[in-house]
């Protein structure tokens, strides 16, 4: 027998999991989060003080979600009384007339969004800590900035209790069964709910495998790097915005913060890292990826030291074409399969939230859904 029911079960306490919560609980559904590990944990990806967000997407669906993003965290402002990000701008960097920062511009033009390019001259008198090749250009994305993650993470979890959410913490589930109502077993205890929503980062596979589904996610360890600045203040959000570039051959991708959780360090990241297994996430040579953070920034940031002072560990969970997974369990439609957002999920919590929840509670999102089901990678594999 469960020992209580529930309207939702969430399984995952992280951004995606807590937000899911968050907007079932204001939808007024009784909802339990369930989480393996102590809450507000660092063992997955949403962990840490800061991330990038931005308006602008080469791809329009996202474009639009963030426009719904930025209202839904102003919104968790007022609920919570507290500045849940720093508009400091975001910054596209690459060679002038690149197709990925003309297609970014084309989104944020067809929703109203501001946004400067600044050519040679321009980008290093806005911004004299870069050195840029004169080829290349700045996309400044106006609406972008810093969000506060830890923040908006204990925010969404502070109002979900408010409004009647239960947390429980270490406690891993250990079977899901499908039915007239799901029934879920963890370590502690049986609860069941009318539909269930899997949010359980790179643990995904863990939960869901066991349900007969196996989805192509690849997990990576991203280390984030901090570099001294060799002025202080010189790199605060007040003089540089976030940034991301394309680089290399193959292509990948960099990507940075202002001064904030360190003062007087920036924050990089390299869009990459080696596949690990979220139980043996240490055990992998990740030196290639502080090397490549080192000599990015002692080509472009001259006012850094360019060897990191500090290094910190995120886990990424991807899918193939690095598009979410937000989509019903193809047997079981009670189960709603959240997965695969690591990279650029963050700053769309609220809005993959307000999507899932409708999911639970057997209503149609007002998102376009079609770039998130799971027979895409059914109908590729088929081509």
């Amino acid at each position: 027998m469960a020992e209580q029911v529930y309207d939702v079960i969430v399984i995952g306490s992280g951004v995606m999991g807590s937000s899911t919560a968050y907007s079932l609980a204001k939808k007024g559904r009784k909802t339990l989060i369930l989480e393996q590990f102590p809450i507000l944990h660092s063992r997955g990806s949403s962990h840490g003080l800061s991330r990038m967000t931005k308006l602008g997407y080469r791809e329009q669906y996202y474009t639009h979600m963030m426009v719904n993003s930025f209202k839904m965290l102003a919104e968790l402002e007022r609920e919570t009384g507290t500045e849940l990000w720093i508009n400091c701008g975001a910054l596209g960097i690459g060679p002038e007339n690149d197709d990925y920062l003309c297609d970014v511009k084309k989104a944020l033009t067809n929703v109203g969004g501001a946004v400067d390019v600044l050519a040679d001259e321009e980008l290093k008198k806005r911004y004299p800590m870069l050195s840029y090749p004169q080829d290349h250009v700045g996309l400044l994305d106006h609406k972008g900035g810093l969000l506060k993650a830890d923040c908006i993470l204990r925010g969404l979890q502070t109002v979900f209790r408010q409004r009647g959410g239960e947390i429980r913490d270490c406690e891993p589930v250990m079977a899901i069964h499908p039915g007239a109502t799901v029934t879920v077993t963890t370590s502690k205890g049986t609860y069941e709910a009318a539909s269930v929503v899997i949010a359980a980062g790179s643990w995904a596979d863990k939960i869901l495998g066991p349900l007969g589904l196996s989805l192509p996610l690849t997990i990576q360890r991203v280390t984030v790097c901090y570099c001294r600045e060799l002025n202080p203040g010189s790199h605060s959000p007040d003089h540089l915005p976030c940034f991301a570039e394309l680089y290399g051959s193959p292509p990948y991708e960099m990507w940075g913060l202002p001064s904030y959780e360190y003062p007087g360090f920036a924050k990089f990241g390299l869009h990459s890292g080696p596949e690990i297994s979220p139980d043996t996430r240490d055990q992998p040579d990740g030196k290639w990826v502080t090397d490549r953070v080192t000599a990015y920034v002692k080509e472009h940031f001259p006012g850094l030291e360019p060897t990191p002072s500090i290094t910190e560990q995120c886990i990424y969970t991807m899918t193939p074409d690095e598009d979410f997974i937000m989509d019903y369990h193809p047997q079981h439609h009670s189960i709603v399969v959240a997965a695969g957002f690591s990279g650029h999920g963050f700053k769309l919590a609220l809005v993959v939230g307000d999507a899932l929840s409708d999911m639970a509670m057997g209503q149609v999102p007002k998102y376009d859904m079609k770039p998130f089901k799971i027979a895409r990678f059914q109908d590729a594999s088929s081509q």
